[in-house]
């Protein structure tokens, strides 16, 4: 987990640094273009480029679609709110998969889950505090990113069941990069990084792909429950981060409101209870 707080919190921060000079889909387009060349070369070396056989293709489509859409989202509002706050509202997107998974999966909706999603919710109104006569972008781009990841998480879940976890990572590059070509070339020419941004993009692309290596390896070797509460320091890791580069303020709220967004999470991780239903995936 450490890793991924790491690697999550730096594409952060080269993220923000990059932005002045590139869009958000020119960021993607980098991004995406070495994530490919990068799990294609280790697969390579490992002799399993078997694993990215294509199979299940409009699936891979529609997920790297959805989360294409996010990450655009996430990076957009990475460059108008603190840093804190984005991560803040993106820690919503389990209780999205909550409200989402009968829709999606044909998964019961428990009253734990009600509970939950209304704890967080609440969470999310003291990080956000929105003014709905005039609600700011950002906010609005990082409360769907969070909308985008729980739909692709969804999707993943069914991918998983027969695809490797490789083979769904260099999907999602190689579509994601062909997504970002067509809007790049839409857009206009493609500005090249100068030598001292070069450095930001190879951040970026790396730490894309160990965030996820790193996240999902904690998955496969500690508990969800263990696993989501460490996951949650990464929003004072990256509050201080703001705070040291860019001078942000360490707003107490985003904390109280970051607390109750853990707590409705935390809810449904915990055993079956008498009248409460299952837990949620």
């Amino acid at each position: 987990m450490a890793g991924a707080i790491v690697s999550f919190s730096t594409l952060a921060v080269a993220g923000r640094q990059v932005s002045s000079d590139f869009d958000t889909f020119e960021i993607m387009l980098y991004r995406s273009g070495l994530g490919a060349v990068i799990v294609t070369a280790l697969l390579a070396l490992a002799g399993r480029l078997g694993e990215a056989r294509p199979r299940t293709l409009p699936v891979h489509a529609l997920r790297n679609v959805v989360h294409f859409a996010g990450q655009n989202l996430w990076f957009y509002a990475l460059t108008v709110l603190p840093l804190a706050q984005v991560f803040a509202l993106e820690f919503t997107t389990p209780l999205w998969v909550i409200l989402l998974a009968p829709l999606m999966l044909g998964e019961a909706l428990t009253v734990r889950g009600v509970v939950a999603g209304l704890i967080g919710f609440a969470g999310v109104l003291i990080v956000a505090r929105p003014d709905f006569g005039d609600l700011h972008p950002g906010i609005v781009a990082a409360a769907l990113c969070a909308v985008c990841f729980a739909v692709t998480s969804m999707i993943t879940k069914r991918l998983t069941r027969s695809q490797p976890v490789t083979g769904i990572l260099f999907w999602l590059n190689l579509m994601q990069f062909i997504l970002a070509l067509v809007a790049v070339h839409w857009r206009g020419d493609l500005p090249l990084p100068s030598p001292a941004q070069v450095p930001w993009f190879l951040l970026i692309g790396v730490t894309g792909l160990s965030a996820h290596w790193c996240l999902t390896s904690a998955l496969n070797a500690a508990p969800a429950s263990i696993v989501m509460p460490l996951d949650f320091v990464r929003l004072p890791v990256i509050a201080v981060v703001g705070w040291l580069v860019y001078d942000e303020v360490l707003d107490p709220l985003v904390f109280v409101g970051a607390a109750l967004i853990l707590g409705g999470n935390l809810l449904t991780l915990r055993p079956k209870d008498n009248g409460l239903g299952t837990n949620s995936p």
